[in-house]
């Protein structure tokens, strides 16, 4: 089954939860003055410069996603200065956010010290405080205003969740930050000329891969429409990363394939929007190629499309067949990815990387 996911988010119905609505009323009144203080202290302590902190995820996907919120922000207050706090395989995902002051990287410790850390850490005034996490830290930093995102999971797409802690009506695509040199980086190990086809075999858990042999056999398919077809295969750092890509390495040998592994987020970007087509496993990798404005095809199997398909200006979304969160990953056919591939490739739409 293939799936417009792009626009379909945008119905889903937001909650979020502000400051303290679900502590009992002793706690809420107590909070009511200690935010008063705060307040005081604020006022006195911020200047002219309108000074942001914004805590979202640990992991990659999520991270993209909430770049929509943080490109809100930044419009509506072109002079704001932000200090991102994430996890560290997010790090990257802000590396180029203009007016970013810091990023504070929250690795996870026993008994959630991490976060008492954070609050040390972050004590300084804020005039905006986000905390995508639902954590109690933001309650009790000195901030002018507060919007914090509940936490549990619950049904609809994650976009529309983030967009209701600001409460937009319209979830802010996300969007990846890069710069000139991540660009001339993309260039170099993508040269004009060919039609790039990136595929991301890679996964957090292996329940989302879908098999190399199928990846090989799509490409196939794709070579045999394009000839100047030319696979380019994304993994992340690491050991794990580079042993989940081997197998469809492996198969694409014939077609010589580039393999784009341990690239810097941005350039991992750059190099995505100079490919005419990217497919992937649901995975951060393919949230990364729809805020970069890649054609993107996410594969689906035992993971919600409804909650975490691809977003973006070009995307689609295979789902396998089975209960949605349940269906084996490996049931997905070829020929329902191939046409899925062919819709992203529309004449018209295709062009080499130039």
């Amino acid at each position: 089954m293939i799936l417009t996911v792009g626009a379909a988010h945008r119905r889903d119905k937001h909650r979020s939860c502000h400051a303290s609505h679900a502590w009992p009323p002793p706690c809420r009144a107590a909070l009511s003055v200690a935010h008063a203080a705060w307040g005081c202290v604020v006022r006195h302590a911020i200047g002219s410069r309108m000074r942001i902190l914004f805590i979202t995820a640990t992991r990659l996907g999520d991270a993209v996603l909430s770049t929509g919120l943080v490109e809100h922000l930044r419009q509506r207050h072109p002079d704001a200065r932000f200090t991102i706090a994430c996890g560290p395989v997010a790090e990257g995902v802000f590396a180029r956010l203009p007016n970013r002051d810091d990023t504070l990287v929250i690795e996870k410790r026993r008994f959630d010290l991490h976060w008492a850390g954070l609050w040390a850490t972050c004590l300084r005034p804020w005039d905006l405080a986000v905390d995508l996490r639902g954590s109690a830290v933001t309650l009790m930093l000195p901030a002018r205003r507060r919007r914090i995102m509940r936490g549990g999971r619950r049904p609809g797409h994650r976009l529309a969740h983030l967009a209701g802690v600001l409460g937009l009506a319209e979830p802010p695509m996300p969007v990846i930050w890069t710069d000139e040199s991540d660009e001339a980086r993309a260039r170099a190990l993508l040269p004009s000329g060919p039609l790039y086809v990136g595929l991301g075999p890679t996964a957090n858990w292996s329940g989302k891969i879908w098999p190399a042999a199928q990846y090989a056999a799509l490409f196939e398919a794709i070579a045999s429409r394009h000839p100047n077809a030319v696979p380019v295969v994304f993994a992340g750092p690491g050991e794990a990363e580079s042993r989940m890509a081997a197998p469809l390495v492996a198969a694409l040998d014939s077609h010589a394939p580039i393999v784009l592994a341990g690239l810097e987020i941005p350039q991992v970007a750059a190099a995505l929007r100079r490919c005419a087509l990217f497919v992937g496993n649901d995975s951060g990798l393919m949230h990364v190629a729809g805020a970069a404005g890649a054609p993107t095809l996410g594969l689906f199997g035992p993971s919600r499309v409804s909650e975490y398909g691809p977003t973006g200006p070009q995307t689609l979304a295979c789902v396998a067949p089975g209960p949605e969160g349940h269906a084996p990953i490996d049931q997905l056919a070829v020929e329902t990815v191939l046409d899925g591939a062919l819709r992203l490739l529309q004449p018209g739409r295709v062009q080499a990387a130039a």
